[in-house]
């Protein structure tokens, strides 16, 4: 029995990982409201090709990440701590972080792994997030590490 097709693959032609090289970060909300139907996703995918937005090689492995605490103010509930290291592979994630604080990392983690460029960052390979408790903020500073060794 084969397995079924995800609306990705269905929609682009392509798996996540494919649409994750291929389609610019501004693209992806344009194919979430979109629910991946009409037109939207196709013109953001040929949109993609161009090399306008993303330029990753095909071949190219991921970028690793790594967050840091670089601030924390109050009573963090999980402990969170200034110093506290987190690091991300395309596969795995290696050290502890709360829930709360992951779902708002994530979207930039997951960005700077697949070379994401934030034309207002002072240093494109190094930008920061906030946990979501305002009363206890705690403060990551998220950092990639190019595939090939070096930072970009």
């Amino acid at each position: 029995m084969g397995q079924a097709k995800s609306s990705w693959t269905k929609t682009l032609g392509i798996d996540r990982r494919e649409a994750c090289k291929k389609i610019p970060c501004a693209a992806v909300g344009a194919l979430v409201a979109s629910g991946l139907t009409g037109s939207a996703p196709k013109a953001a995918a040929a949109e993609s090709t161009s090399g306008e937005f993303f330029s990753m090689q095909e071949d190219a492995m991921p970028n690793q990440v790594t967050v840091e605490v670089i601030s924390q103010k109050g009573t963090c509930a999980m402990g969170h701590k200034v110093g506290d290291m987190i690091h991300f592979a395309e596969k795995e994630i290696d050290g502890q972080i709360c829930i709360h604080a992951l779902y708002a990392i994530l979207p930039k983690v997951f960005a700077m792994m697949y070379d994401a460029r934030f034309p207002w960052l002072e240093d494109p390979d190094v930008s920061t997030s906030a946990c979501p408790d305002a009363a206890n903020p705690v403060v990551f500073e998220i950092s990639r590490k190019k595939a090939g060794g070096s930072r970009a």
